[in-house]
């Protein structure tokens, strides 16, 4: 079985799709991409869309974390990324469908906003990475990548401060199905290796983390993601952080 998966480095869905490669024992071969630039080289390579994690295997394309864990499932049952009982997987499913269609998206654009205001922690996301050019050479001329990423993800104050609001009602979600066994039960599933990703993302933000710690999410990202690359240091006004700190006092 011969698998390429192309990713952009720091992207928490395609290290959700590594996850799951590698839970199956599938070996790889990873292609880095740079953000933006790689939509019209994702294209090119013959994918359908634009977007990553995106899988050729055994001469199919796949793009999308949940697409590839059904093709993962389909090629390779064993060991399962989704319970047999219906209601169990119905639970699961639901989880990961949250974590890609509601979670996902919060974290990038805050992620996006912080690199509009300092660029030097972008090289930390790409340790690791092999993107064709010195990661250093890639990071002094990111400017216009960083700037047309933000637009792309629409990484504006507005969508940065309602991110940080949403934040302790979804994280809230997260542990409720933690609380469950959903999350973080004996056997992995599809929704964990879909939603640690997202909370691992979110811990290497100084701003976040201190509210995210003391939350049963942060054990289920310490498991499946205990290495995340990237850290970012406080970069938000400390008025758009009031929801946070609030929820952190309330869980107290």
């Amino acid at each position: 079985m011969e698998a390429r998966l192309y990713v952009i480095p720091g992207s928490h869905p395609s290290v959700a799709a590594r996850l799951m490669l590698e839970h199956k024992g599938i070996p790889y071969r990873r292609t880095d991409l740079l953000p933006v630039i790689s939509k019209g080289l994702l294209r090119a390579a013959g994918f359908p869309g634009t977007t990553v994690p995106a899988l050729t295997i055994d001469g199919a394309k796949v793009q999308g974390s949940r697409r590839i864990a059904r093709e993962l499932e389909r090629l390779r049952p064993d060991p399962p990324l989704f319970p047999a009982d219906p209601e169990r997987r119905a639970a699961v499913e639901e989880a990961e469908r949250f974590g890609d269609e509601e979670l996902q998206h919060p974290i990038r654009q805050l992620l996006w906003w912080g690199f509009k205001r300092d660029r030097a922690p972008l090289a930390s996301y790409a340790v690791g990475a092999r993107i064709g050019m010195p990661i250093g050479l890639a990071m002094k001329t990111a400017a216009p990548v960083v700037a047309a990423a933000a637009r792309l993800n629409e990484a504006d104050d507005e969508s940065a401060r309602r991110a940080l609001a949403a934040l302790p009602s979804l994280l809230d979600r997260v542990d409720a199905w933690v609380e469950a066994g959903v999350l973080n039960g004996e056997q992995p599933t599809a929704a964990d290796f879909q939603i640690a990703p997202s909370i691992g993302l979110m811990l290497t933000l100084d701003d976040l983390r201190p509210a995210i710690d003391p939350r049963p999410c942060a054990a289920l990202a310490r498991r499946f993601t205990p290495d995340y690359p990237g850290h970012m240091p406080p970069v938000f006004p400390p008025a758009w952080l009031a929801p946070l700190r609030t929820a952190e006092a309330a869980r107290r």
